[in-house]
């Protein structure tokens, strides 16, 4: 009993890292999505083919190859024995964890601006002309208009996307980030026990769980207004 105890304790400090690297995920991912979802619709045909070609490359590569080009090519280039994350933050878990969160935000940026990029092409332009026969302004359009029923659209697309990061954070370990993963591995490397890294399994299933829960709640709500 007591080295389930302390195994749980171990994998819920990993769990912790996993956590922070989701939620700090979505804080920067979903809203530089949105930005380049509207960058890659310019009407500066030099910029949006940059864009557009970026986010295909970004798409087009595997998110493992992202995390390994992150955390460890720095290092290579500066010919140094540490990473440019370590250079600049004198840690090395903490740089680990930055090089990996910066690559999972470009990865889920790029997957978040195309379910955008789908959400605001499917709004009918007649909703562009009301809002401007009313007087309002592009931003206000958007907004207060075109925002909410792009939503709508997103919801289902985005919730399966968000629960797949749950799942890719243990991808993290990989670059030496101490995630659940990487603890239930550490264990049977240690003590020769195979179960925590089944047990894992538990702790995804019940936060995948809690967020189907979340998101069909948050659809239940929002569909009063868009019947």
């Amino acid at each position: 009993m007591s080295d389930f105890i302390n195994v749980t304790l171990h994998l819920l400090e990993g769990f912790g890292t996993t956590l922070g690297l989701f939620f700090l995920t979505l804080l920067f991912s979903i809203p530089f999505g949105l930005l380049l979802s509207l960058c890659s619709k310019a009407r500066f045909s030099p910029f949006r083919y940059l864009i557009r070609g970026f986010i295909y490359i970004i798409r087009g590569t595997p998110l493992l190859l992202q995390l390994m080009v992150v955390v460890y090519l720095p290092g290579i280039v500066f010919q140094s024995p540490l990473t440019k994350w370590e250079m600049f933050h004198g840690n090395t878990a903490l740089s680990y964890f930055c090089g990996a969160l910066f690559a999972f935000v470009i990865n889920y940026a790029c997957y978040f601006s195309e379910i955008f990029r789908g959400g605001i092409e499917n709004i009918p332009k007649g909703q562009f002309e009301a809002g401007e026969v009313l007087g309002m302004t592009k931003t206000q359009i958007f907004f207060r208009v075109i925002l909410l029923q792009v939503i709508r659209n997103i919801l289902a697309p985005m919730s399966n996307e968000i629960i797949t990061l749950v799942k890719d954070t243990a991808l993290a370990r990989t670059v030496s980030v101490v995630e659940i993963l990487f603890c239930a591995s550490e264990i049977l490397k240690v003590d020769f026990i195979i179960w925590p890294l089944f047990y894992t399994g538990v702790f995804y299933l019940v936060f995948n769980a809690l967020l189907t829960f979340l998101f069909g709640c948050i659809e239940k709500k929002l569909s009063r207004y868009w019947k």
